[in-house]
């Protein structure tokens, strides 16, 4: 599975930002797609993810700003960032899970720089 993300990028504080994240591969046993955010000098952290039925999680940090989606074919996936803060400045990560095949993949990540 290959994972691409796009849709970064420079945005004041309080405004807003969709990303994207294209897979191809053998997507048809994803079980779990997420996002996952790495700011500097900290550990990557979980942001949002989506199940095969569709179920979705937030962390605290952005419940009731973010909202995660993705198509039915599992081949897109997306972050509709809203209300951005200066703490959310990260880089991105898009995270598919395999369970079929024991696997998962990441993909190179995306920046986003909130300016305040």
């Amino acid at each position: 599975v290959q994972l691409v993300e796009s849709g970064g990028g420079l945005v004041q504080s309080g405004g807003s930002l969709r990303l994207s994240c294209a897979a191809s591969g053998r997507i048809f046993s994803i079980d779990v797609m997420a996002w996952y955010r790495q700011a500097p000098g900290k550990q990557r952290e979980l942001v949002a993810s989506i199940t095969e039925y569709g179920e979705t999680e937030y962390s605290d940090s952005v419940k009731g700003r973010f909202t995660i989606s993705r198509n039915y074919t599992w081949n897109s996936l997306y972050l509709q960032m809203n209300s951005l803060k200066s703490d959310d400045t990260a880089v991105y990560y898009c995270h598919a899970e395999d369970s079929r095949y024991s696997a998962d993949y990441w993909g190179q990540g995306t920046q986003v720089t909130v300016s305040s």
